[in-house]
């Protein structure tokens, strides 16, 4: 969300709410600005390039010599004992975690129509934040979705028998939508992005997503595989998401080797130097 206060403060509720919520949608679509974008562009390419190359790489072994084995090796699907694996494997739907940080962003943008000043501009730059995340998260997910649908990747005993070659492309139910695990996607999204702009929080947050990552190859729901493609496409998209932000000096500044780094939140003081131009 904008970080600016110059909407008419003698406007009534309603039109500030308006403009508030404009602002929000209109930096995310704003012309790139930042002057060292080509050079964080390259860096993103790159880095893409071989964490999708190891990630491939990984997943094609895991499929050929470790899925089957993996989930023989499983307690039964429905296995009573499991009913604490099955609420924290929620934790990482990424429907719940788009509800709730949709939900901040309403309530921030509700706020931040009553406040005027620097209040306001607080209240705006977590807004941002909170943006970042919530798209870190819906972009892969609307990814993984379209790979789910294309691939068709049965999940573990689908038909009766442990194969970890069980494809009906274009099939579209939830029987046959293995690959990538959607869990996968939003945890390691989630992780990548809360990290990116706090990175105290790395260890906690990575630590989370390998968390969900266990309890669907624990409840049968994916192949190892399938958990490691979600948790590569969940990392990818969360990158170009930052890309875009940064490219737009929203929450992130580039540095001179292309380097995307966070500026410091709104509620602290703003480092000499943090943002590049």
């Amino acid at each position: 969300m904008p970080g600016t206060t110059d909407i008419a403060p003698r406007a009534g509720y309603p039109a500030q709410l308006l403009a508030v919520s404009r602002r929000a949608l209109a930096q995310l679509v704003r012309s790139p600005s930042h002057s060292r974008r080509a050079e964080a562009a390259r860096k993103l390419a790159r880095h893409s390039l071989w964490l999708s190359a190891a990630g491939a790489a990984l997943v094609i072994v895991l499929m050929v010599a470790f899925d089957q084995t993996e989930i023989q090796l499983m307690p039964a699907r429905g296995t009573p004992s499991l009913w604490p694996i099955r609420i924290l494997t929620d934790f990482g739907k990424d429907e719940y975690l788009l509800l709730v940080l949709g939900s901040a962003l309403v309530a921030l943008a509700f706020v931040a129509a009553g406040l005027h000043g620097t209040r306001r501009a607080l209240l705006l730059g977590l807004g941002t934040r909170l943006q970042f995340v919530f798209l870190s998260i819906a972009v892969p997910a609307f990814a993984a979705d379209i790979l789910k649908y294309l691939i068709g990747r049965g999940r573990p005993f689908v038909g009766g028998k442990a194969n970890a070659f069980n494809f009906v492309p274009f099939e579209g139910t939830g029987a046959y939508a293995s690959l990538p695990s959607a869990h996968a996607v939003a945890a390691f999204a989630l992780a990548f992005a809360v990290s990116a702009l706090w990175p105290r929080l790395r260890v906690f947050m990575f630590t989370y997503a390998i968390v969900i990552l266990l309890t669907r190859l624990v409840l049968l729901a994916h192949h190892p595989s399938d958990v490691v493609a979600g948790a590569l496409v969940g990392m990818v998209g969360a990158m170009a998401v930052r890309y875009w932000f940064a490219a737009r000096r929203l929450g992130f500044a580039i540095r001179s080797d292309g380097t995307i780094v966070a500026v410091p939140g709104p509620f602290k003081r703003v480092a000499r130097g943090a943002s590049a131009p």
